[in-house]
């Protein structure tokens, strides 16, 4: 968006709805599972512990974004979104009582949850709203993503089934905190531009294209790591071959997608970065079901 410019504000419900991004709701929901199903096994949880999986999806995620779009005014692509509309009037304050919503609802799903929630709220109001507006700050934006989005965000799916935390999933967990870690420059490379001109210093504008990618791999490195060690000490050497398996198909999986980024990362378009960006999600999201197989089955 060029400084300056004017932008009419969308009218109606659906405006509302599209930067809520649903798009993105599959992904959140699945990654939110992973806590549940983890804390409860491959089976069907009880009804409390599944509302808490959509309230952390539809109304504290999905507010989250919706919260961003209100303060960055994007016209060009964002995660989730081709040809966002203008923000509507009203959009801050829309996503502000769908969060508040949410945290009402915590009292149904207990003390654990709850905590994590005000957390995660306290951190989208702090990422977005000037005048801390975090995502413009390198490093503050990585790390309110990598902990609300990678370690809390399962963590909350497993509060949610209202059972303590398992002390040989600990690491599983936190092992998602640098898996994204690796994402979130990903997530920004394409943006790089816009951002720019928009004068927000993120992380991946900081780095620049090459170097993002860089770290990327080190991070993702460091999480299949960080399973390895959790595998081996879940006592896998001894009868678990199927279980390393799962893990490393997911390991190629990243491989795959960032050593062309790693080759090509200075001479891509904006568009490609996109394209590659989707790609990093679905090995995420290939890492969601390997770990739910390797601990889970």
């Amino acid at each position: 968006m060029n400084a300056g410019t004017p932008v009419r504000a969308s009218r109606g419900i659906k405006p509302y709805i599209l930067h809520l991004r649903p798009a993105e709701w599959p992904v959140m929901a699945a990654h939110t599972s992973v806590g549940l199903l983890l804390a409860t096994g491959l089976h069907a949880p009880d009804p409390i512990a599944w509302l808490g999986v959509g309230v952390w999806v539809l109304l504290l995620n999905g507010g989250t974004l919706a919260l961003n779009s209100a303060f960055d005014r994007d016209e060009g692509d964002i995660a989730f979104l081709r040809r966002p509309p203008p923000p509507p009037k009203f959009l801050a304050l829309f996503s502000v009582i769908l969060m508040a919503s949410g945290l009402g609802l915590t009292w149904w799903l207990g003390p654990a949850y709850r905590t994590v929630y005000v957390v995660c709220m306290a951190m989208s109001v702090a990422y977005s709203v000037p005048p801390l507006r975090l995502k413009a700050v390198a490093g503050a934006d990585w790390a309110i993503n990598m902990f609300g989005f990678g370690v809390l965000t399962p963590y909350a799916g497993w509060a949610a089934s209202g059972r303590p935390l398992a002390a040989t999933l600990i690491p599983v967990l936190w092992s998602f905190l640098p898996l994204f870690a690796a994402l979130y420059p990903l997530t920004q490379l394409y943006q790089i531009d816009e951002d720019r001109a928009r004068g927000d210093r993120t992380l991946a504008v900081r780095l620049g294209v090459r170097t993002s990618v860089t770290v990327a791999i080190f991070c993702t490195a460091l999480a299949f790591g960080m399973l390895a060690m959790a595998g081996w000490r879940s006592h896998w050497l001894d009868h678990a071959p199927i279980r390393w398996s799962v893990l490393g198909i997911a390991a190629v999986a990243w491989a795959t997608v960032l050593a062309p980024w790693s080759r090509n990362a200075r001479v891509w378009s904006s568009q490609e970065h996109q394209r590659a960006m989707y790609h990093a999600l679905a090995a995420w999201a290939l890492t969601d079901v390997a770990v739910l197989l390797a601990w889970a089955a």
